[in-house]
C-alpha cells in the first residue's frame, strides 16, 4: 500500500527539505501589512524577520481548506492513502479543520489525520515516524493511532529573548511585559499537556535560559518519560533567526546528554507561525521518545 505523509509548515520542514524527506508540506499563510504571504513560498525567513523588526502588522492563520484539499488530491493521484500530521491543536485550529475535511466522502478511508500535539521539531519527528511506520508495513489507520497514542511523549522548551512579541500577540498583558522588560526578564516557555504553550520559568540572562532548558529536559526525562539517562529519546534544537547560536547550544546539549538515543542532534528553525510570537534570538530544545 502506498502511503503519503503530509504536514504543515508548523513542523519547520522547508519546501526543500520536504522533497528530501518525502513529506509534503502545506504552507501557513500570513497577512503582513494587509498583504498575504505563504511561509517558504513567497516569504523567506530573512524577509520575515526584517518585517518583524520594522513592527509590521502581522496576522497568522491556519492553511485554508482549499490548500489542504489541493495537496491531498495531488497526493492521492499517486498514493492509496495520506497520513496528515498538523500543528498541535493546542496552538492552532489546523488539526480540527484537517480532521473535519478528512471526514468528507471523497477522503473517507483515504486520509487519516493525527494530532501529535507537536510543534516544530517534535511535529517534524512525528512525520518521520509516520514515514518509518509506513515502510514497516503499518496501515494508515495504525500509523494515525500510534501517533495519537504517543502524542504526549515529547517535551519542548523555548527561551524568549524579548517580551515584545508575546505582548503583541496577546500572550501576556502590557503591564506584565513592561515590568518584565524593566527587570530584564526572559521567559522560558514549554508545551504542556494538550499541546498548549505555557510558562516554565523566568530568567535574566541567555546563559541562565540555556541552563533552565537543560534542567527542564532532565526533569522531564525522569518524571515524564521515565528515561533518566535519555537513552530512549531523541534530542533536537529549534531556533528563530540565529542558527550559529543554535549549533552552539546543540554542542552543549551533546555534552549534557551523552547517552541520548541518536548521536546526531537535529537543529531546525522554528516555523514562522511560532517565531512571530517569540521574536529574535529565540532558542529551544526538545525531547522526542522513540516509538
Amino acid at each position: 500500500m502506498r502511503i503519503a505523509v503530509s504536514t504543515d509548515s508548523g513542523s519547520g520542514i522547508s519546501q526543500k527539505e520536504s522533497r528530501e524527506l518525502g513529506i509534503s508540506v502545506v504552507p501557513m499563510p500570513f497577512r503582513i501589512d494587509g498583504k498575504e504571504y505563504f511561509e517558504d513560498i513567497n516569504l523567506s525567513r530573512e524577509e520575515f524577520f526584517e518585517m518583524l523588526k520594522k513592527d509590521c502588522e502581522i496576522a497568522t492563520s491556519q492553511p485554508s481548506p482549499e490548500d489542504v484539499m489541493k495537496l491531498w488530491d495531488a497526493l492521492l493521484q499517486e498514493n492509496d492513502a495520506v497520513v496528515h500530521v498538523p500543528l498541535t491543536s493546542g496552538l492552532s485550529g489546523a488539526a480540527q479543520t484537517a480532521l473535519m475535511l478528512s471526514e468528507e466522502e471523497k477522503y473517507a478511508g483515504k486520509v487519516f489525520v493525527s494530532d501529535s500535539r507537536g510543534v516544530s521539531v517534535t511535529q517534524r519527528q512525528h512525520c518521520i515516524f509516520a514515514k518509518r511506520l509506513s515502510a514497516e508495513g503499518k496501515t494508515p489507520e495504525e500509523i494515525r493511532d500510534i501517533l495519537n497514542q504517543n502524542a504526549e511523549r515529547n517535551s519542548i522548551f523555548i527561551a524568549v529573548d524579548s517580551l515584545k512579541y508575546l505582548k503583541r500577540g496577546g500572550r501576556i498583558t502590557p503591564m506584565a511585559a513592561a515590568i518584565g522588560t524593566l527587570l530584564h526578564i526572559k521567559p522560558v516557555l514549554t508545551i504542556v499537556r494538550g499541546g498548549k504553550l505555557d510558562s516554565y520559568t523566568k530568567v535574566r540572562t541567555q546563559k541562565m535560559a540555556k541552563e533552565a532548558i537543560i534542567s527542564g529536559l532532565w526533569e522531564d526525562l525522569r518524571k515524564k518519560h521515565g528515561d533518566p539517562d535519555g537513552s530512549h529519546c531523541y534530542l533536537a534544537v529549534a531556533y528563530t533567526d540565529n542558527p550559529e547560536q543554535a549549533e552552539q547550544f546543540a554542542s552543549e546539549l551533546a555534552e549534557s546528554f551523552p547517552k541520548r538515543l541518536n548521536p546526531k542532534i537535529v537543529v531546525e528553525p522554528l516555523s514562522l507561525l511560532i517565531s512571530c510570537h517569540i521574536g529574535q534570538n529565540g532558542l529551544g530544545a526538545a525531547l522526542i521518545e522513540e516509538l
